[in-house]
C-alpha cells in the first residue's frame, strides 16, 4: 500500500533523472568520438615525423586515448560531484600550475648558472625540466590539498568570492512535515492562491514514510493521510510541486528534521510553511521567514463587530455561570452570556466584544431574543 502511495512521486522523480541521465551520455559520447579523432590526429602527425618508427606515433595514440579514458572513468566514479569540490580542484591546479613556473623561473639563476661544458649541457638542460616538473607537481598536490580541506569555510567560484543565488519572482515555499499532514495546504492549492514553486525535501518525505510505517495506528494514518496530501498536490495542475534532494554541504553535519529544514530553506531563499510553533520559532531565529497556517487561518475567520446581529445555535455550557457556548461555521468560539438555558437551540445575539487569543478569536454576546430563527423559505414559498 505505501509502496503504491509513493509510486507518483518516484516515477516523476525517475522521469527526470532519466532526461538527465540520458543527456550526460550522450556528452560522454561526443567527447569520447572527439577524443579517438584527436588520438588519430595525433597518430598521424606523428607517423609523417617519424616515417621510419611507429613507436612514436603508437606512444602518443595510447597517450591522448588513455588520457581520455582516464578522464571518463573519473567522472563515472565520482557520481555524485559537488561544485565547491570541483571549482576547488580547478582553482588549486591553476594556482600550483601558477606557482610552479614561477618558483621554477626564481630558483633557475640559483641552481643553474654554472658554467659547464657542451657535453654538460643535455644533461643540465634535462635536470632543469626535472626539476620544474617536480616544483610544478610538489605546489599542484599542495594547493589542491589545501582548498579541498577549506571549501567549507569558502567558495571557489571566483577565487574565495562567494554568490548567493538570485531567485526571479515568487520566493519558493518549503513544507514541513506537520503542514503535509494537516492537509489545509493540498485545500489552499485548489482556490489558486498560491502561485509559487512549492518544495518537499527527501527527509521529510522520508519522515512521512516512517510514520506510515509506524506501529502505532494513528501514526500510520497522519502518515499515511500525508502522503495522500502530497498526491493530491502533484497531480494539481495549479501548483508546482518539487521533490528537492537536500544533498547539500550545509547539512551534512545537521540530523534534526527541524533544523535541516530550517538550513535548506535558507540556502534557497525560501519561506518555511508549518502549523508547528515550535519551528515557528527556530526559523524566525536563524533569520528564515515562516508561514503559519494557524495564523492565516485565525486571519480569514470571520470578523465581528460589537452591536452587530448574528445567529448561533448553542451546545454546551461555558465556564461562568449561566453561559452558554457555540460555534460558526469556521470553528470561531461565540460565548453568550446568560444562554444556559438556550442550550440545543439556534438563537440571535448581539455582539458585545472579540477577544483575539493565540488560540483563535472569541466572540461574546448576549441573547437578543430567544426564539428559535425561522428556517429559510423554501423555493415554492419564495
Amino acid at each position: 500500500m505505501l509502496r503504491k502511495m509513493l509510486q507518483p512521486f518516484a516515477g516523476g522523480f525517475q522521469g527526470r533523472m532519466r532526461s538527465g541521465q540520458l543527456l550526460l551520455w550522450v556528452v560522454r559520447v561526443c567527447y569520447g568520438a572527439i577524443i579517438i579523432g584527436l588520438s588519430m590526429a595525433a597518430f598521424k602527425s606523428v607517423a609523417q615525423t617519424y616515417p621510419d618508427n611507429v613507436t612514436p606515433a603508437w606512444a602518443v595514440f595510447l597517450g591522448v586515448l588513455g588520457a581520455g579514458l582516464v578522464i571518463v572513468l573519473g567522472d563515472l566514479w565520482i557520481a555524485n560531484k559537488q561544485i565547491t569540490t570541483i571549482s576547488a580542484l580547478y582553482f588549486g591546479l591553476l594556482l600550483g600550475l601558477l606557482l610552479g613556473y614561477i618558483l621554477s623561473m626564481a630558483l633557475e639563476p640559483f641552481v643553474f648558472d654554472l658554467a659547464g661544458t657542451p657535453d654538460t649541457l643535455g644533461r643540465v638542460d634535462l635536470l632543469r625540466r626535472g626539476l620544474q616538473l617536480v616544483i610544478t607537481v610538489a605546489c599542484c598536490y599542495i594547493c589542491v590539498s589545501t582548498l579541498l580541506q577549506t571549501k567549507d569555510e569558502f567558495r571557489f567560484i571566483i577565487p574565495y568570492v562567494e554568490f548567493s543565488k538570485q531567485i526571479k519572482g515568487a520566493r519558493p515555499l518549503v513544507l514541513d512535515t506537520s503542514v503535509i499532514i494537516d492537509g489545509r495546504i493540498a485545500d489552499i492549492c485548489d482556490t489558486r492562491f498560491i502561485d509559487t514553486k512549492l518544495i518537499v525535501p527527501r527527509f521529510v518525505l522520508q519522515e512521512l514514510q516512517s510514520v506510515a510505517d509506524s506501529s502505532d495506528k494513528m501514526k500510520r494514518n497522519r502518515g499515511r493521510r500525508g502522503l495522500d496530501m502530497l498526491k493530491r498536490m502533484q497531480n494539481n495542475d495549479k501548483v508546482e510541486l518539487q521533490i528537492h534532494e537536500g544533498n547539500l554541504t550545509e547539512l551534512r553535519d545537521v540530523q534534526k528534521v527541524d533544523e535541516r529544514l530550517v538550513v535548506l530553506a535558507k540556502v534557497l531563499g525560501a519561506r518555511v510553511v508549518t502549523n508547528d510553533f515550535n519551528l515557528n520559532k527556530i526559523a524566525q531565529l536563524q533569520g528564515v521567514e515562516v508561514i503559519n497556517l494557524n495564523e492565516l487561518a485565525n486571519s480569514l475567520k470571520s470578523v465581528a463587530l460589537p452591536g452587530e446581529l448574528m445567529g448561533v445555535r448553542l451546545v454546551k455550557p461555558g465556564d461562568q455561570i449561566g453561559q452558554g457556548i457555540g460555534y460558526l461555521e469556521d470553528g470561531t468560539m461565540v460565548v453568550v452570556e446568560q444562554g444556559r438555558s438556550a442550550i440545543g437551540q439556534e438563537v440571535t445575539i448581539t455582539v458585545t466584544s472579540v477577544l483575539q487569543t493565540p488560540a483563535g478569536r472569541m466572540i461574546f454576546g448576549r441573547i437578543e431574543s430567544r426564539t428559535s430563527t425561522p428556517p429559510p423559505p423554501t423555493r415554492s414559498e419564495v
